[in-house]
């Protein structure tokens, strides 16, 4: 039986662990015998105050064996990711446990424990910028539900634990104890698309953004070959400053939010017209239509065929 842990703290999302542990305890009631024991643990046992005003009760940390350890997210995570007692609980379980994982800005508490250090991580697409900028020895990456790196996971906001803990049953027990869970729950196995339809991009793109004007003239340009070289100039900045201004002021780099522009742009195409989908490549600035499927799938999770047969679908049922 492997050892779940999750650990809270005051204020901390209820949601970030109440997902997680509904995913282990419905998928080891799928197995004979059960397969994960869970535990919810804080740096001082009894009762722990989410910020919605609920309470779990943890036990103390302690070294007992783990297979697990989730670390939660919330509007306390920032005095979490301050607290010694918690960043040293944590570095030793990272050598105790099999894999160390956090849910939502959790991953500020790993950052600061040190364990994303040279890692690929996400958060939530909100805060996102903000890792970036107080950890830039981490590898974020905004647009992903979750993240794997060796054996440390972690995932976008709130709901994310859930596809988070679904991947890590998977990898346990395989995908077939983990489609059955998701169904047990009624939520996607896998959900398609990532953080884009969330993100911070939108916010920069917004009248106070400090790059409105240039995603304006790059969504009028999509067609054309939009290096760094050519937006920092249409920015007016050394390459180099404006690759770094761009990423901390939306938590991705310029060629990803390209990427995200003409994916947006396509996708509209694609689900509103009946244009060939090699014209709309070529529109969206992707070139080639196996280049743009690629793209579809790696963001909305299906190819853009898909996509409109989707749209045509609810269109006759409206």
């Amino acid at each position: 039986m492997r050892t779940v842990a999750i650990l809270i703290f005051p204020d901390f999302q209820l949601l970030d662990a109440a997902g997680p542990i509904a995913v282990f305890d419905t998928a080891s009631r799928d197995s004979t015998p059960p397969s994960y024991r869970l535990r919810v643990i804080a740096k001082s046992a009894g009762p722990v105050t989410s910020s919605s005003g609920a309470q779990l009760i943890a036990a103390s940390f302690s070294d007992e064996p783990l297979d697990t350890l989730i670390v939660a997210g919330g509007w306390g995570s920032r005095e979490a990711a301050a607290c010694p007692e918690t960043l040293a609980f944590i570095r030793g379980a990272s050598v105790r446990a099999r894999r160390i994982a956090s849910v939502c800005s959790g991953a500020f508490i790993l950052a600061a424990a040190g364990l994303l250090d040279g890692r690929r991580a996400t958060t939530h697409w909100g805060r996102a910028a903000e890792l970036v900028r107080a950890y830039p020895q981490v590898r974020v990456d905004p647009d992903r539900i979750f993240t794997r790196d060796g054996d440390v996971w972690t995932s976008a906001g709130i709901t994310a634990g859930i596809d988070l803990a679904l991947a890590l049953v998977a990898d346990d027990l395989g995908e077939d104890v983990a489609k059955r869970t998701a169904r047990q729950l009624v939520v996607y196995y896998r959900r398609p698309g990532g953080q884009s339809q969330f993100s911070a991009l939108l916010e920069a793109d917004g009248p106070n953004g400090r790059f409105a004007s240039l995603l304006g003239w790059a969504r009028d340009h999509l067609h054309e070959h939009l290096s760094v070289d050519r937006l920092a100039e249409c920015a007016a900045m050394s390459p180099r400053h404006f690759a770094r201004a761009f990423a901390a002021e939306t938590g991705l780099t310029p060629a990803k939010a390209i990427e995200h522009l003409r994916l947006e742009a396509a996708r509209d195409i694609v689900e509103s017209s009946a244009e060939p989908i090699e014209g709309i490549a070529v529109r969206a600035g992707f070139g080639d239509p196996e280049r743009m499927r690629r793209a579809f799938i790696r963001a909305f999770g299906q190819p853009p065929q898909a996509l409109r047969r989707t749209a045509k679908t609810h269109s006759a049922d409206a």
